[in-house]
């Protein structure tokens, strides 16, 4: 099962081509994907997301035994956008042993006295396996752009050049840093989940509401839509400086958690399937030493 190429092609950012995130629908896509014939569109989506989940299985075995490559997948959103429910039904056909998800939330002392790529980089995967960044390094060039005084202090880019300098050069090593990974080995991908701010309202309420989902809200997330455009701008400006040809930025619609979660799992499918791995051909030594197993085996 393949996430048709129009789809993707819509979704993601080309490289030197702005976000656009004004003109893109936090609801569907152009491209209907979803329009199969006397089938609801949020069955089929859950069909596809079946089939994607499968899809990752067989793959995920293959990245393995290649141990050749591999994939890191960085999920960037505002809060409530659906990063962690994401996480759950796409991975769920995943072997725990070649995955690792990674939350990065406030930065603790030691990782605020370390460069702002240092906390993401000791955390990569290895090759053959899967990581996922359940938001990443780009919080230094979204969170800290709209709070700037959260600049570390002893950061050599506090208060030494003007901060559109600060940023302009975070991208700029951000870029470089990612451009390394995919030389050595590492495909990333990431995935902004584009959520409307009517949507966020309507699940911040649904927390607020259900005792069982009372744990997931914070007033601080209130404190943060306060800044709902600040947030939109930075995104803009970061996905349209850092989606490149070797870490291209994916816009996923996410108000309708069916087909982001499809989506994502469509692009993860694809991900994979670019790296056109194969099935590791059998050394002659170990094919021999695997008949003497056998046939020692079989006179037992």
């Amino acid at each position: 099962m393949k996430l048709d190429r129009t789809v993707i092609d819509e979704l993601v950012v080309h490289s030197g081509e702005h976000a656009a995130l004004n003109g893109r629908s936090t609801v569907a896509t152009t491209v209907d994907w979803l329009g199969t014939a006397g089938k609801k569109p949020k069955e089929v989506a859950e069909e596809d997301l079946r089939a994607f989940v499968d899809e990752l299985t067989s793959s995920q075995e293959l990245l393995w035994a290649r141990g050749t490559y591999a994939l890191l997948v960085v999920l960037q959103a505002m809060d409530a956008a659906g990063k962690d429910g994401t996480i759950k039904h796409v991975m769920s056909g995943v072997n725990p042993q070649g995955c690792q998800v990674v939350a990065f939330r406030q930065p603790s002392a030691e990782e605020l006295g370390h460069d702002f790529l240092w906390r993401c980089s000791k955390l990569l995967p290895e090759r053959g396996r899967i990581g996922i960044f359940n938001r990443s390094y780009y919080e230094d060039v979204l969170v800290v752009r709209v709070h700037p005084e959260l600049l570390a202090s002893g950061d050599a880019s506090s208060g030494k050049r003007p901060l559109e300098h600060v940023w302009s050069h975070r991208f700029e090593d951000i870029n470089a840093f990612e451009h390394h990974l995919h030389r050595s080995g590492t495909r990333i991908v990431k995935i902004f989940l584009h959520v409307s701010k009517d949507e966020q309202k309507k699940r911040f309420l649904q927390r607020l509401d259900d005792p069982k989902k009372l744990w997931k809200f914070s007033v601080a997330d209130l404190a943060e839509r306060r800044h709902w455009d600040e947030y939109q701008a930075a995104y803009e400006e970061a996905l349209s400086a850092t989606s490149t040809s070797w870490a291209p930025w994916y816009v996923v619609p996410a108000d309708h958690k069916y087909v982001l979660r499809a989506l994502v799992g469509g692009i993860m499918v694809d991900a994979i399937d670019r790296m056109q791995l194969r099935p590791p051909k059998a050394d002659p030594d170990e094919s021999q030493a695997r008949s003497r197993a056998r046939t020692e085996l079989l006179a037992e």
